[in-house]
């Protein structure tokens, strides 16, 4: 079961298991009784990203958060391939013994969200994708350059620069100074495994979708993120001023504006 953390309003557990080839993965469970909303972070990140939102709507909804492989105190894995983390998701699906769910993933986490809808659209109720296109082409081989250890939590943030203060929460110390839960290379490969065309993948399905767009995010494109809600049928797309991070930068427009899809949906 693992130890048990306590946050300002929602509380977690975090817990492992066994995913596809062999990787142990970790997940952090709010518990409660409503209905199931799982989270996907991006790269760089893992499941306590969705803490603002649980603190939110732990009442209301059972948040749980998956640290993807490779991510948070989850196993390195053999392969970054986009569809393991697709299978990834599944098997942990299966492990909470979920039919179906409401499926929320930022930047990497939303491809394998509408990729898991495509693959197996039963299993999803709703979809939430937070800054990230149907065509995805990033670079993160700027990750190389931050160091793997830095003598305080102080100096990483600094050598990391604007992307320093987002990263506070997840950087531990470890045995030879502080790092990150994550191997910058890795990073590099899993983004290459991810870039490509996915406009099939996100037209898959009609199910209810809610897009977030950042406004100042250099991730996703206004134009971009319009065509993906302008073609796909029952998407909502939200514009909010914030950066690629909206849960980050600006969490009360993001938890207000799941808190109305979320509404708008069961209401149908």
């Amino acid at each position: 079961m693992g130890e048990k953390h306590t946050g300002p309003k929602a509380t977690f557990t975090r817990k492992y298991f066994t995913g596809p080839d062999n990787t142990k993965l970790s997940y952090i469970d709010y518990g409660g009784d409503g209905p199931p909303l799982l989270a996907l972070h991006g790269h760089m990140n893992e499941g306590r990203f969705v803490q603002g939102l649980a603190d939110a709507i732990h009442h209301e909804y059972r948040v749980v958060a998956l640290d993807q492989r490779g991510h948070g105190e989850s196993e390195r894995p053999t392969s970054y391939a986009n569809d393991r983390y697709v299978d990834d998701a599944l098997a942990w699906m299966d492990e909470l013994g979920l039919q179906k769910a409401i499926i929320l993933g930022h930047s990497l986490g939303g491809v394998v969200a509408y990729r898991l809808a495509a693959k197996q659209p039963r299993r999803v109720a709703a979809m939430i994708v937070e800054d990230v296109g149907a065509v995805v082409d990033s670079d993160l081989s700027f990750v190389a350059e931050w160091p793997r250890r830095a003598p305080t939590r102080e100096a990483l943030c600094e050598a990391m620069g604007r992307l320093g203060p987002p990263h506070l929460y997840s950087m531990r110390q470890y045995d030879d100074g502080w790092g990150l839960p994550f191997e910058a290379e890795d990073m590099i490969i899993s983004t290459r495994e991810t870039n490509g065309d996915h406009w099939s993948d996100w037209l898959a399905t009609d199910l209810p979708a809610l897009l977030l767009h950042g406004t100042r995010s250099v991730v996703l494109s206004c134009e971009h993120a319009e065509e993906m809600a302008r073609r796909r049928p029952n998407t909502t797309l939200v514009h909010m001023d914030a950066g690629h991070a909206i849960y980050y930068d600006n969490l009360d427009a993001y938890v207000k504006a799941i808190r109305d899809f979320l509404t708008r949906i069961q209401a149908d």
